[in-house]
């Protein structure tokens, strides 16, 4: 499978709680668009710093993880975010990347807004089987 890339819009979702109550205009809410690269091979949600920053979310602390090189490093992690993937939204946590390293969509957020990645077309596509919203499993609780 080549690189498959779609568009991310990434919100401070702190920001739209305060606008939703009025005490700041909604063109104060902090959000931008990236290209981001999908990847299967990932858990999580990354963004490099220089992304991150000008959105103004807390860091919440540090977190091991394992590189594409095998390598355990430790990165920062900051939450407060909401994300939007072909009209499907969620909140979420992020790991940091360094400054203009490319952003990278895991199966954490691919899983909670039900997308599907294309191998053949190289697209993320909305689940076929869910195409009016996302449909997530849940086991039975009695």
């Amino acid at each position: 499978m080549g690189r498959v890339m779609t568009r991310l819009k990434i919100t401070n979702s702190t920001d739209l709680s305060i606008a939703a109550r009025g005490m700041i205009a909604t063109s104060a809410v902090r959000s931008l668009e990236i290209e981001a690269l999908v990847d299967t091979g990932a858990t999580m949600l990354a963004l490099p710093e220089d992304v991150v920053t000008p959105l103004g979310v807390p860091v919440l602390g540090r977190r091991r993880v394992r590189d594409a090189r095998g390598l355990v490093i430790e990165v920062p992690w900051v939450g407060d975010l909401r994300i939007e993937i072909l009209g499907r939204e969620m909140t979420t946590d992020a790991l940091v990347l360094p400054a203009g390293a490319t952003a990278l969509i895991g199966q954490i957020p691919l899983e909670a807004l039900d997308l599907v990645v294309d191998p053949k077309s190289r697209e993320v596509r909305v689940n076929p089987e869910s195409p009016d919203l996302p449909l997530l499993d849940l086991m039975h609780v009695a």
